[in-house]
């Protein structure tokens, strides 16, 4: 099946969080199973940097008249084929220093409408014939930035050219691309467009209810999200259209790509690790606790971050339960950025405590992954998480996760209850009330698990054990691409 991926940003090339992750492992799976797929991204510099070979493929106009190009290269790849990619060449509007989204203020752009809206614009015109050598049979949008391609595909016209499906993946609904409604006028799209059961929100200009609305399939990137947006509670504004079009929505749990994360071959790591043989954890805690100058304890629990720091993150539950964290005995590693008031109040802990906390602000991917290689327990209790992947990445790493019960949470953590644990299920600790004291009971069964090695030991195997790769995932895409196209 030939199968055209639309997303803002692709590991390695460019991530400001998962989905970058999703957007970079997805279309290698497909390559796995033997599928012709193609990638299209904004030509920010790191992109446009990162596509080999690149030669330019058309020239076309944008809907408000600028002139913009599309060019196809390769995205080299270690261990399997190159990922062909476009990338649209419109250094006006994507060649900028920092965020791809936001200024040096961190404040949105002012025509980030035209910025995605061109994405979805080109996705629907290499759909139908853009490329003469290739064209797709579905279309697979993800999240707000691309989420008017399947809006352009429902309007553009077909010339007698074969029907092609698509499909939007909801990653975060509560980040929607809203805009003033006059910005609508510079889409190019049909008067049609804007209604009740298009692009008007409230009188406003939504992105993300344009994929909503117009897409064949909807998918989000785990079961229990998928039914939780069709609440009131987190359908974010948009609950009754997702109940409305609750017969073709569905959601599908992301992977873990093993080339990247894998703690046996995982070169970011200064010692490789796998279940059963474990002294190399141990040495990379010893490590991680030497370079951030945190107390050299090897009996010690680690907590580790990695996260935005905000409330929707949780990060308020973890600095008010700190000074339980280290009246027990653990310590914490963070490393994020966010809120300021946040990233000051974890500054103020680490330099009180720091030999029991350090705090890094800011992303490092190596670090990131010398964290979960590390860490003991991988913190992530998200007022609400549509999938999240820094649990599934402890999993991996034995870093047991302690979440709270929503969205890919609940998909991915068994909680270590005595009969969860007795029937081989355990891999981490939940809660379910999103408050202090949820939180504060979560964190002091993970004490009492790790008092206890042998427990603690049978939970990490099962945890490192349970299955994430992206192959199972990419057969279920398949599907909904089938469905998508009938």
């Amino acid at each position: 099946m030939k199968i055209l991926q639309v997303s803002a940003e692709l590991f390695p090339l460019l991530k400001t969080g998962g989905l970058a992750d999703v957007a970079g492992a997805l279309p290698r799976a497909l390559l796995a199973a033997q599928q012709d797929v193609r990638v299209l991204l904004p030509g920010f510099p790191a992109i446009r940097d990162g596509v080999a070979d690149a030669v330019q493929v058309a020239e076309l106009d944008a809907p408000w008249g600028s002139r913009v190009g599309l060019r196809r290269g390769r995205i080299p790849s270690e261990g399997g084929p190159d990922l062909q990619a476009y990338w649209i060449d419109a250094p006006q509007l994507y060649d900028r220093p920092g965020n791809p989204y936001e200024d040096a203020q961190k404040q949105p752009y002012q025509d980030n409408h035209r910025r995605f809206a061109l994405l979805g614009f080109v996705a629907a015109r290499i759909a139908y014939g853009l490329d003469p050598g290739w064209q797709p049979e579905v279309l697979h949008a993800h999240d707000w930035h691309a989420a008017l391609a399947p809006a352009y595909l429902a309007f553009a016209p077909r010339n007698g050219q074969p029907r092609v499906g698509s499909v939007f993946t909801v990653h975060n609904l509560a980040y929607q691309g809203v805009f003033a409604p006059w910005h609508f006028a510079d889409l190019g799209l049909p008067a049609a467009a804007w209604s009740i059961d298009g692009l008007e929100y409230h009188g406003q200009l939504s992105f993300m209810k344009g994929g909503l609305s117009f897409a064949d399939r909807i998918t989000t990137v785990s079961p229990t999200y998928a039914r939780e947006i069709q609440t009131p509670e987190q359908g974010c504004g948009l609950d009754g259209l997702l109940r409305h079009r609750a017969g073709v929505l569905g959601g599908i749990l992301n992977g873990v790509d093993d080339q990247v994360w894998n703690p046996a071959t995982d070169t970011l790591l200064p010692h490789g690790f796998e279940a059963g043989h474990l002294d190399g954890k141990a040495k990379c805690k010893a490590a991680l606790q030497a370079e951030l100058g945190l107390a050299p304890a090897p009996d010690t629990p680690l907590f580790v971050v990695v996260s935005r720091l905000t409330e929707q993150k949780g990060l308020h539950l973890v600095l008010g339960g700190l000074d339980a964290l280290l009246a027990q005995g653990g310590q914490l590693a963070l490393l994020g950025s966010g809120d300021a008031w946040l990233e000051q109040a974890f500054r103020e802990r680490a330099s009180a405590s720091p030999r029991s906390v350090s705090v890094t602000l800011g992303y490092s991917e190596p670090l990131a992954h010398r964290l979960f290689g590390a860490g003991d327990v991988t913190l992530v209790p998200s007022l609400f998480e549509p999938c999240g992947l820094t649990q599934m990445y402890g999993l991996k790493y034995g870093s047991l996760p302690l979440v709270h019960r929503v969205g890919g949470l609940a998909d991915t953590v068994v909680d270590a209850t005595l009969e969860d644990m007795a029937d081989g299920r355990a891999t981490g600790f939940c809660f379910d009330a999103f408050d202090a004291d949820g939180f504060g009971r979560a964190m002091r069964r993970a004490f009492a698990l790790y008092r206890r090695p042998a427990d603690w030991h049978e939970v990490r195997a099962t945890a490192m054990a349970r299955p994430a790769d992206w192959g199972h995932a990419a057969v279920r895409y398949l599907d909904v691409y089938a469905k998508a196209l009938s």
